[in-house]
């Protein structure tokens, strides 16, 4: 679902309990241009006004339910069905070698990444960049995925951004790595070769005990169900958390990169 669908429905809504574009700007607190933009299609609605415009309007949480399924389809169509279990995840363990994990990246790291090569309109970074950062509010749920982020050390070292952009970076893993869900720990250049050489890679379990992998290559990335696939990424999971070092020695490298105290 889009999110011109969304704007039907607040639009129906809103005719259907007989109250205009300003009578609903009254209702809710906001500005009547705010909500003239929202149903023009020049703003996009944020879930507070979907909630106040369900209240407003006795929808039953409807626009509520709506939008939360037009943000889940935003991004690469290819990426939905893998936000839908990320959400759903009890436990995530992911892996990178070149970059820091999307979870966990800055806004100008994030917009450094997604625009190099300039193989996206400036609108289209924008978007990609605000999903992959709504992304990272399950870190801070009242009940989070238990997160484990294993790092290569390149990906500590990249300077993605240039140097001030990636001493932000590191700032933010340190400031992360103090959340009570997550555990970070970095692979050392001195280890040589790794069982990570081939890619990153995420793990997801869910509450049934199901799990699924996440795996992206140059042009897309895929879902994967295969026990057996899952099982020899599970393997190379248990070989690269072997060649880590510790949290605290982890985190302990980051400090000494950081230009910054």
């Amino acid at each position: 679902m889009n999110i011109e669908v969304w704007v039907r429905a607040l639009k129906a809504a809103r005719a259907g309990a007989d109250v205009s574009q300003e009578g609903l700007a009254a209702e809710i607190r906001w500005s009547p241009s705010t909500v003239a933009a929202i149903e023009t299609g020049r703003r996009r609605p944020t879930m507070e006004f979907a909630v106040a415009a369900d209240q407003a309007l006795g929808t039953g949480g409807l626009l509520t339910q709506l939008l939360k399924a037009a943000d889940q389809e935003r991004g690469p169509s290819w990426f939905v069905p893998w936000r839908g279990y990320e959400q759903q995840a009890v436990r995530l363990r992911a892996f990178e070698a070149c970059l820091v994990p999307g979870l966990l990246q800055t806004e100008d790291y994030a917009r450094a990444v997604i625009s190099t090569g300039g193989l996206h309109p400036p609108g289209t970074v924008d978007e990609l960049v605000a999903v992959r950062l709504e992304r990272q509010q399950l870190l801070h749920r009242d009940e989070p995925p238990h997160c484990v982020f294993l790092l290569d050390e390149t990906a500590v070292q990249r300077p993605v951004g240039g140097p001030a952009v990636l001493d932000a970076q590191l700032a933010r893993l340190l400031e992360v790595a103090e959340l009570p869900a997550v555990r970070l720990h970095v692979v050392p250049l001195a280890v040589g070769e790794h069982a990570g050489l081939g890619g990153g890679f995420v793990l997801a379990e869910l509450p049934d005990s199901e799990r699924v992998l996440y795996l992206e290559n140059a042009a897309r990335g895929h879902v994967i169900d295969d026990p057996g696939t899952i099982g020899l990424i599970e393997r190379k999971w248990d070989s690269l958390l072997g060649e880590a070092l510790s949290t605290g020695a982890s985190l302990d490298l980051i400090r000494k990169l950081k230009v910054t105290p």
